[in-house]
């Protein structure tokens, strides 16, 4: 016969194995929405050159295809010609496309997908471990481009970190970054999201 405390314990052992359990599950099943969800760039997304998509038009393989986005921020669609990829959401360049082909075909159902983002590029230089360009999937803030870069050197001035920005033309935005304050949990508003092309300059 168990004594009230090996009983206790018995029952303190078996909730920890129930609470194990109830965890695992849980991850595997979260692993197992992800899986079976394709990753996509956010609706928002504005497209910029060598990002690769896929222009499907229902029930026309012909017209189904491929394309990156070339440097010069057109694509080459069958039919229509040019089209405005760069600067434009997946949305816009569907509805561009759908109204076009209307001279052609009666009612076109017109989907375009954004298969790899590859422009959104952002450069880290100057006194960090890995300096260089870096390709982003998502979106990127200050901090997270800093770790990118494997972090600052013993002799960064890390209060005085600045983020250029090339606007149209030739015009430049400069943003200031204090890490140390980032990083005491103070002035996080200057961890701005960067935007494609953006240079952090650690002196």
């Amino acid at each position: 016969m168990k004594t009230p405390r090996e009983e206790k314990s018995n029952f303190w052992w078996e909730g920890l194995v129930l609470l194990i359990a109830s965890l695992c599950l849980s991850i595997l099943s979260q692993e197992a929405v992800f899986a079976s969800e394709p990753v996509s760039a956010e609706p928002s997304y504005l497209l910029g050159p060598e990002d690769v998509l896929k222009v499907a038009v229902w029930k026309d393989e012909q017209l189904t295809q491929e394309m990156v986005v070339r440097p010069d921020g057109m694509i080459t669609f069958p039919l229509i010609g040019e089209v405005i990829a760069a600067g434009r959401t997946a949305e816009d360049v569907r509805l561009d496309i759908t109204k076009r082909l209307m001279k052609y075909l009666p009612t076109p159902n017109v989907t375009v997908t954004v298969l790899k983002v590859q422009s959104y590029r952002i450069y880290v230089l100057g006194r960090v471990l890995k300096p260089g360009e870096y390709q982003a999937g998502h979106h990127t803030d200050v901090l997270q481009a800093l770790s990118m870069a494997g972090g600052l050197t013993p002799y960064a001035a890390e209060n005085d970190i600045k983020i250029i920005r090339r606007q149209q033309g030739s015009e430049e935005l400069v943003f200031s970054f204090r890490y140390g304050d980032a990083r005491k949990g103070k002035e996080l508003h200057q961890n701005i999201v960067l935007q494609r092309g953006d240079v952090v300059m650690v002196p």
